[in-house]
């Protein structure tokens, strides 16, 4: 078994809001991940269903005969890099904003895939 892959990489989104629904979709067939994320209303969920979506394209790009039935064998969301500002505070001191960026990984197994 081959695993085919998909990558968003520096989603502007903190890899722990995406993580819980890495973790609800793994081991899952793609159809029933990409319903259970319809249906949460979560700007993460909306990311991950992409990469998913984009997961099981490339699958059938390749070959892959029934890609609602594709297992998903990894999902996994890593932290990016940050981008930093800081923000003027008060006595002259300054605080730093971490806006934090993730990249999301989502690999389905795909058997008949040459």
């Amino acid at each position: 078994m081959s695993h085919v892959r998909a990558v968003h990489k520096f989603a502007r989104i903190s890899a722990t809001k995406v993580r819980p629904f890495a973790d609800l979709i793994r081991g899952k067939t793609a159809g029933q991940a990409e319903q259970e994320l319809k249906y949460i209303h979560n700007r993460g969920a909306r990311m991950l269903e992409k990469v998913l979506k984009s997961a099981v394209a490339n699958a059938e790009d390749k070959g892959a005969r029934n890609p609602e039935g594709l297992i998903i064998a990894e999902a996994r969301v890593d932290g990016g890099p940050m981008i930093k500002r800081s923000q003027a505070r008060a006595r002259g001191m300054s605080y730093m904003i971490r806006r934090r960026t993730a990249h999301i990984h989502v690999a389905v197994d795909a058997p008949e895939v040459a």
